[in-house]
């Protein structure tokens, strides 16, 4: 738990720095461009009155001055227009799919017409008499867009929060990627010790039933002992197999099915029915048997205890072309929708006792042992629950 409650804040805080950072970005940039904006509509301006003055130039008028800084602007895309919305001048316009002059010149009318009607305008005034201060007569509109600086300065705020989630993502990947590579030695060790500390005690175990079958050879209770001694030394095998790679073999299914439930039959109350539905071929896969009874005994377990002790589990099994594939269906209580996503997790139990370690187990045994799926198929509260598990075959 404290491993988890670490990696949760760690999560956190990678998440409220990449939206601190994205916010701060986006403030910044925004009064970046802002500025930029400003002064690029001064330099219209200016652009503008140099225009105005050309046009009324005469013999006596000093054109160096406005023709430089007419000429100046190169960064800015500018369109004049006349009163009639014919085109008398532009600078900076990129063409695009224009083969002719004709082309050209459509492009140009329609991008300032475009500008016009985004107010992208500054209309001046060409003639000498305007009317109570207002533009009459003749004028031009000098029509302008955003320079290619303020354009990228305008989406980089979106391409740096795509690369600061790009962070936070593989951040976060990595620290799952890392605790399941803990689990997994978790796991790996956990399973090792108790075979090793399992194997001692059997043995011994196997050594005195041995001793009490020669001494009291009629005693009906030594075989009992004996079966039970057996299951102790399946389990440790499970657990030792757990902590290593097994190697499947080609198994029938129906037989590792009929083992569990006659196993089942043994040690659960006669008001438990188990019923089988299996066809009537033989469905060959390649499992580990012993790991893989062990996924059954643990669903069929659950379901007795979803059941309190009384209901009905069917075991079915489907021949699919590609696939076989395995269903565990119970009369008991159900599980809340809220908890089907959490019934997989390690930990993660509704009963009063017990480790949640069941699921946790029979789904690495699926997935990470035979590549196959498990997962609850339909659940339904007071009603009952289906698990699905599908193998390759």
């Amino acid at each position: 738990m404290q491993w988890t409650d670490q990696i949760r804040r760690v999560k956190i805080a990678l998440v409220f720095a990449a939206v601190l950072i994205a916010v701060v970005s986006l403030v910044v940039s925004h009064i970046l461009i802002r500025d930029l904006a400003r002064e690029e509509h001064n330099k219209m301006e200016v652009w503008a009155e140099a225009m105005r003055t050309l046009n009324r130039a005469d013999e006596n008028t000093d054109i160096n001055l406005v023709l430089k800084v007419i000429n100046g602007n190169n960064t800015i895309p500018v369109i004049v227009l006349d009163s009639k919305g014919n085109v008398q001048a532009f600078r900076n316009i990129k063409f695009k799919n224009c083969a002719s002059h004709a082309d050209s010149m459509r492009y140009v009318t329609g991008m300032g017409n475009e500008l016009l009607a985004e107010d992208r305008d500054i209309r001046i005034a060409i003639d000498d008499n305007p009317d109570d201060g207002k533009v009459s007569g003749d004028y031009i509109n000098v029509c302008y867009d955003d320079s290619v600086m303020l354009r990228r300065l305008s989406s980089y705020p979106y391409i740096q929060l795509g690369v600061v989630m790009i962070f936070v993502v593989i951040a976060i990947f990595a620290l799952l990627t890392s605790k399941r590579a803990e689990q997994n030695k978790v796991w790996v060790g956990l399973s090792k010790e108790t075979a090793h500390q399992l194997g001692t005690p059997i043995s011994s175990l196997m050594a005195w039933v041995e001793i009490l079958k020669e001494t009291y050879p009629d005693d009906d209770l030594i075989p009992e002992m004996n079966k039970d001694v057996k299951r102790l030394q399946i389990i440790a095998d499970r657990f030792s197999k757990i902590g290593s790679l097994p190697e499947p073999v080609e198994t029938d299914l129906k037989e590792v099915m009929e083992h569990v439930i006659d196993y089942m039959d043994r040690r659960t109350s006669k008001k438990v029915q188990m019923v089988r539905d299996f066809p009537e071929s033989d469905i060959r896969v390649k499992i580990n048997a012993s790991l893989f009874e062990w996924v059954i005994e643990n669903l069929s377990k659950n379901a007795v205890d979803a059941m309190g002790g009384e209901g009905r589990i069917t075991l079915k099994i489907f021949d699919e072309p590609k696939k076989a594939v395995v269903e565990v269906t119970d009369t008991g209580k159900g599980i809340r929708k809220k908890d089907l996503r959490n019934v997989f997790r390690p930990g993660f139990t509704t009963k009063k006792r017990g480790w949640g370690l069941g699921l946790s187990l029979a789904k690495r045994i699926v997935e990470e042992y035979h590549r196959g799926r498990i997962f609850v198929k339909w659940s339904e509260v007071g009603v009952g629950t289906t698990f699905r598990i599908e193998l390759r075959k």
